[in-house]
């Protein structure tokens, strides 16, 4: 019988990273360096495994192969076969990201055999002064973004926002994009790693030597287009479950309560993830099976466990992500 599951963090030491995350999640020792960390992943050679109950240190390509449907549900494997369809992960950029863009399904499977990368960003936490860029400012032309990268003007054409905390930010596939130095985000994503550099400000590897760019990649994935907003406009406070994204990849709530709160969520044929951004929720599913979840955990609730009560055992914030 499945039950809600969490799995092992995938954590990735990469150059830009910081020490939020050992921190947030509670990770001990607590670590620098580590940039990433892949909450829930069916990425090839990065697939999560499992940390708690009967089924753990059983890999979630285990869990597929032998529930399919009681773990994804029926409509989910209809659409994206038996691949887990997302991606889950926190980052803590200490330094500026490059400036990137990702390929829609389309591009992806032309070229890569894979799917698009679709995507948003929750601020969890934001330094002073801490920004990104979403989108573009101006117009420019694909001769032009070829041009402006040669003579170090692309980042011109950006818009750049400065962030705080709760601050979301929706990424379609082909929208330019880039984490600044200081953001601590959850992202959620389609499961992709596919990624086209644009530009990284004339930095050098470890080794010395520059950067790969996938200039001419990216020239034919970049959605060009300026557009009125590219922040997410939703009302803080007020009603306990709010929608932030919905896109036919995931769609995204934040759901907040005060110590004693009581939830009832019931997703039909589908699994659902809980992301906890603050506090401590107690998770109980339709069999009785319960865990904790506490700040800088995730959990997935199988398609075969519709109905969910979440207890808050003291003011707590969560992302739940589903797919309709």
């Amino acid at each position: 019988m499945l039950y809600p599951l969490k799995f092992e963090p995938i954590l990735k030491e990469i150059i830009w990273g910081g020490d939020e995350i050992c921190r947030f999640k509670d990770i001990q020792p607590q670590k620098a360096g580590i940039g990433e960390s892949w909450e829930i992943s069916h990425v090839k050679d990065n697939v999560s495994v499992v940390a708690n109950g009967n089924l753990k240190g059983k890999s979630l390509d285990d869990l597929i192969k032998t529930y399919k449907e009681k773990l994804l549900g029926q409509q989910v494997i209809k659409r994206f076969g038996t691949i887990f369809p997302l991606l889950i992960k926190f980052i803590d950029a200490r330094d500026s990201l490059s400036v990137q863009v990702h390929p829609d399904d389309v591009l992806a499977k032309k070229r890569h055999n894979s799917f698009g990368k679709t995507e948003m960003w929750y601020i969890i936490r934001a330094a002073k002064d801490a920004f990104l860029y979403s989108g573009f400012a101006r117009t420019i032309t694909p001769e032009q973004y070829i041009q402006s990268l040669e003579d170090n003007t692309f980042v011109n054409y950006l818009q750049k926002h400065e962030v705080q905390a709760g601050d979301v930010f929706f990424l379609p596939a082909g929208r330019v994009h880039a984490i600044g130095t200081g953001c601590f985000i959850a992202e959620i994503q389609q499961t992709s790693n596919i990624t086209y550099r644009i530009y990284d400000y004339n930095r050098k590897d470890v080794h010395g030597n520059p950067r790969e760019l996938h200039t001419e990649l990216a020239k034919d994935a970049i959605d060009y287009k300026v557009y009125p907003d590219y922040k997410v406009q939703y009302q803080s406070g007020g009603e306990e479950t709010k929608l932030l994204v919905s896109c036919p990849y995931f769609t995204t709530n934040l759901i907040e309560a005060d110590k004693g709160g009581k939830i009832q969520r019931i997703q039909k044929d589908a699994f659902s993830i809980y992301i906890c951004m603050k506090g401590k929720v107690k998770i109980i599913d339709n069999n009785g099976y319960s865990l904790e979840l506490k700040q800088g955990e995730t959990v997935l609730i199988p398609a075969e466990n519709p109905s969910t009560t979440l207890l808050f055992e003291e003011e707590s914030r969560l992302l739940e992500t589903y797919l309709l």
